[in-house]
């Protein structure tokens, strides 16, 4: 499910375009448990997981680190 989130998220394909053959589950699928990680907050626990121990082998360089957001209003139009 992993490999089928991350395929998604790299490279551009929509959910329904995600080949079944090559990761298993449908895209709908694939995108309903993404849904559920995501409330879970299931992205930002392992993000920090990856920081932290990147962090206690010393392998982190704050110095090369950036911040970046945007946070906009999506307005929903009726078709």
């Amino acid at each position: 499910m992993l490999a089928a989130i991350v395929f998604v998220a790299t490279s551009g394909c929509t959910w329904q375009q995600l080949p079944t053959a090559s990761f298993g589950p449908s895209g709908a699928t694939a995108h309903r448990r993404f849904t559920e990680w995501t409330k879970a907050r299931v992205w930002a626990k392992l993000h920090r997981l990856v920081l932290d121990e990147l962090g206690s082998r010393g392998e982190l360089d704050w110095s090369r680190c950036a911040i970046d957001s945007v946070n906009m209003r999506a307005l929903k139009r009726e078709s």
